[in-house]
């Protein structure tokens, strides 16, 4: 939901938004999502380098043993 966009229209519509406020947020808007995309085009480009991917939490070796034997 959070990648939709739902929170945070949620969050818009709970009071009266100026016009000159909106005209502010949407142009930072479009500044962030520009910013984004370069920066997402940069890494595809290589000269950025990419997200280092989060490692999987850890988990004992047989957790399904430890489960079993503790009770």
């Amino acid at each position: 939901m959070q990648r939709e966009g739902v929170f945070r229209e949620i969050r818009e519509r709970r009071a009266y938004e100026k016009p000159s406020e909106k005209r502010i947020r949407e142009k930072d808007e479009a500044i962030r999502r520009a910013r984004k995309d370069a920066k997402k085009r940069a890494q595809r480009e290589g000269l950025l380098p990419k997200p280092k991917r989060k490692a999987a939490p850890m988990r004992p070796r047989n957790a399904a043993a430890s489960i079993l034997n503790s009770h």
